[in-house]
């Protein structure tokens, strides 16, 4: 009996997140980053927020504009400002998703860099719309891989409509 309600429960689960992963729906959401919870090479503290606006070409598939503003305590890039373009891909309806990226990120001490990336994650719906988004992501510097690619962690919010 036990087995059978958990069955239930994942299918009307995976039918619910199903519906929002159409052609035509859009996405808007927000990200915090960091709280120590990425690695760089020359990374301390680093905190920073970002917003995303999305919109399904297809089933499972989403393009979406980025934009972000991270603080990087003793880097040398100082407070970062970054504009990007990517795109995910759900997993069979289920809320796993794959993406990648590319970002302009801007420095206010003279430092500019293209960092594509990559990123796993899973989108849990608390609703009928929201979801909780936690990810782990990899940005590869061109300028200085050593010193500015990272790896981390990130929780956001969504909202598909």
């Amino acid at each position: 009996m036990r087995k059978t309600i958990l069955l239930l429960a994942a299918l009307l689960i995976s039918v619910t997140a199903s519906a929002q992963f159409e052609k035509d729906k859009t996405y808007v959401g927000a990200s915090l980053t960091g709280l120590n919870l990425n690695y760089s090479g020359i990374g301390d503290l680093s905190l920073g927020v970002q917003a995303k606006a999305g919109y399904m070409v297809d089933d499972n598939l989403m393009v979406f504009g980025e934009a972000a503003y991270n603080h990087e305590g003793k880097s040398d890039a100082g407070d970062l400002l970054s504009a990007g373009v990517g795109g995910r891909y759900y997993i069979v309806q289920n809320g796993i998703f794959l993406g990648a990226n590319c970002k302009f990120i801007h420095g206010f001490h003279s430092y500019n860099d293209v960092m594509p990336g990559v990123e796993v994650g899973y989108a849990y719906f608390i609703s009928r719309t929201v979801t909780i988004e936690p990810s782990i992501y990899y940005q590869q510097s061109f300028k200085n891989h050593s010193d500015y690619s990272t790896i981390g962690f990130k929780i956001g919010f969504g909202v598909y409509l």
